[in-house]
């Protein structure tokens, strides 16, 4: 039994460490957006100056509010948060290089899922043969 009590001391140790983690990544992302990361729905200035700029941290947060996991993951939110800061188009290599990520195929396919799963969320939309940029207009934001 005590063996037992042991185990599960340690895994609730790494599950509450763990969270902790989660939990100061979140606040981070959060402060960091919420300082104005804004970046243009459309191409050009001209569109951009009649569109508006776009809020994202308002946008995480709304999605958040609705529950959407996606956006809630610390994964997630370091990919839509390069994508806000640089408001310029992405291919899946590039991000995975900008993140610290290996380059390797798996990894780089990894990437496309999630930024695949962003499109369909309307955060990101995918403007040509695996470029992404960020587009919040099916979110309204």
């Amino acid at each position: 039994m005590r063996e037992q009590i042991a185990g599960v001391s340690d895994e609730l140790s790494r599950v509450e460490a763990e969270l902790s983690r989660l939990q100061i990544t979140r606040e981070t992302v959060k402060l960091v957006l919420a300082d104005g990361p804004r970046v243009a729905v459309a191409g050009d200035a001209a569109g951009a100056a009649a569109s508006g700029p776009v809020d994202v941290a308002a946008a995480l947060l709304a999605a958040e509010a609705v529950g959407d996991v996606t956006v809630m993951s610390p994964d997630y939110q370091r990919i839509i948060a390069l994508f806000a800061t640089s408001g310029s188009a992405w291919r899946c290599k590039d991000v995975c290089v900008e993140l610290g990520l290996e380059t390797e195929a798996r990894h780089v396919e990894g990437m496309r899922s999630k930024l695949k799963r962003l499109v369909e969320r309307g955060i990101l939309s995918e403007t040509g043969p695996g470029l992404f940029k960020v587009d919040g207009r099916k979110l309204g934001w």
